[in-house]
């Protein structure tokens, strides 16, 4: 029988990861392999049987999850159970730990391998959580170097494969293309306006971010235009709601809505970032940005108590200093989103101290050999390399368990 593989992602960046993963195993293990879990339109255009979209489970906070919570909880149920009825060689799952670690105890159940790939946060919060890293992890693919050491130091099997992003090329299109393809006018500066991948996260920061859009447009004198990627794992319907929140706070603003994420922060002069992947992505490309976040008050209260970091993006954990200024909760407002991009956007010291120090995060996060001369194959080839390992491992035991009865 052709090997199956349970793939898992519920979020936009690590859907670009497993979207990379299914086809790397595939080139590898052929066209007979079996993929299918959770995940969002990049991984089934990849080979992905989605269960269960991603796109239906991406909801951020503590308040934000009960109002979904009875939907989160049919589409976790409908998980579990094509788990158990399909019985996969080895389960992938990438990040969201809300849902995974939960499946990762199913797994444990069934006799079938964990490769958690791209850690949960736990050295930030949730530290009580290492137990069930412990009881129902196999391997532990970290992509951040301080992770590794976190996790060793707590008996998991932990390896640090690289940033699957610090491996990719610079975008393909250039300035004049992007501007073609995209409605823009080249002679104007580019902001980019990346409010989050999810539809909460959007509606929270997206109108105070439009409400800086505006105050930057009526500096005299500068012509400028904003661009807003949207999130792939977004459906038709949140899209249409991304334009009609444009439509409404950015009134007389040149704003365009975009597909392009990395593409927009090649070519943007500077932008404004909520906390997240995509912070480390302008670090990883070197676009100057503003970091900004907001979540319910009752959600924020609960952070604060439980969350003991230096600094809330993940850009300035990697550097272990600030290099990127930190506008959340109360801080994130337009006024301040302003105060900071007035710093980026003129050739000066501001400028060229930031793009100085999101390279030093570039190499934080590139992967080379012990002795430092040689380039390892890449976070996404080291996954797919460690998984067709486990694989083999669950195939040689299946069969031997055949054998014996």
């Amino acid at each position: 029988m052709p090997p199956t593989l349970f793939i898992s992602a519920g979020e936009a960046s690590g859907e670009h990861y497993g979207a990379l993963l299914i086809a790397a195993l595939r080139r590898k293990l052929g066209e007979n392999a079996q993929f299918f879990g959770m995940g969002g339109p990049r991984m089934e255009a990849a080979g992905l049987e989605r269960v269960v979209r991603a796109e239906d489970m991406a909801v951020m906070g503590l308040t934000e999850v009960l109002l979904h919570l009875p939907r989160i909880y049919r589409e976790f149920r409908k998980l579990k159970r094509a788990i158990r009825e399909r019985r996969p060689d080895v389960a992938v799952l990438i990040d969201f730990p809300e849902i995974h670690l939960r499946l990762a105890r199913e797994f444990h159940r069934l006799g079938i391998p964990v490769i958690y790939f791209v850690s949960p946060q736990l050295w930030a919060w949730k530290k009580h959580r290492i137990k069930l890293v412990q009881r129902y992890v196999s391997r532990m693919l970290v992509i951040f170097p301080f992770e590794e050491l976190f996790y060793r130091e707590r008996r998991v099997q932990a390896e640090f494969v690289g940033h699957p992003l610090a491996e990719l090329p610079p975008p393909a299109v250039g300035a004049a293309q992007f501007a073609a393809e995209n409605g823009l006018d080249p002679a104007k500066i580019w902001i980019g306006l990346l409010p989050g991948s999810r539809a909460g996260e959007i509606g929270d920061h997206l109108p105070e971010i439009l409400k800086a859009a505006r105050l930057l447009a009526s500096h005299p004198g500068v012509a400028l235009e904003f661009i807003v990627p949207l999130a792939p794992t977004l459906h038709p319907a949140q899209r249409e709601d991304v334009a009609r929140l444009v439509a409404r706070h950015g009134t007389g603003l040149a704003v365009r809505l975009v597909n392009d994420a990395r593409a927009t922060l090649a070519h943007a002069r500077a932008s404004v970032v909520a906390s997240g992947t995509a912070t480390v992505e302008a670090a990883l490309i070197g676009n100057p940005f503003v970091v900004v976040y907001r979540v319910s008050p009752l959600t924020y209260a609960i952070a604060k108590l439980l969350v003991k970091v230096p600094h809330v993006a993940m850009a300035n954990l990697i550097a272990g200093r600030r290099v990127v200024p930190e506008l959340i909760q109360r801080d994130f407002t337009a006024a301040n989103i302003v105060q900071q991009i007035d710093l980026l956007l003129p050739d000066g010291v501001p400028r060229q101290s930031m793009i100085e120090g999101l390279g030093s995060i570039r190499d934080a996060l590139g992967v080379r050999s012990p002795g430092g001369r040689k380039e390892l194959p890449g976070a996404i080839e080291r996954v797919a390399a460690i998984t067709l390992e486990q694989l083999g491992v669950s195939l040689r035991a299946a069969a031997n368990e055949v054998a014996q009865s």
